[in-house]
């Protein structure tokens, strides 16, 4: 059984067990955090689609850690104008850990 959820603007495939890092989502390591905007509920042949959103389906996942992803460089430049600005961004992120898929 999987599901598609979506979550910090994106959209994300999760089956019971898995860990995935999503965009931040608020609480501490530990916490339990009820993911309502299911897309899509897969259990073998049986396939359930929603208008945009499943009706009382939801994913219960527990938070791992709270943490920020790698670094990128953002480098503005214009060609003969002496124009240089660097800068970096980390994104905040969150590890999930994927308990169940409720319908």
């Amino acid at each position: 059984m999987y599901a598609i959820i979506e979550s910090g603007g994106k959209q994300c495939r999760v089956s019971s067990g898995d860990i995935v890092t999503l965009e931040r989502i608020e609480g501490e390591a530990g916490k339990q955090v009820e993911l309502s905007k299911v897309l899509l509920v897969a259990d073998g042949d049986q396939v359930k689609i929603g208008a945009p959103y499943l009706q009382g389906a939801m994913v219960m996942s527990e938070i791992v850690r709270q943490g920020r992803g790698p670094k990128i460089i953002v480098f503005k430049f214009k060609r003969r104008k002496r124009y240089r600005r660097t800068q970096g961004h980390r994104q905040e992120q969150t590890t999930l850990r994927i308990k169940e898929i409720r319908v």
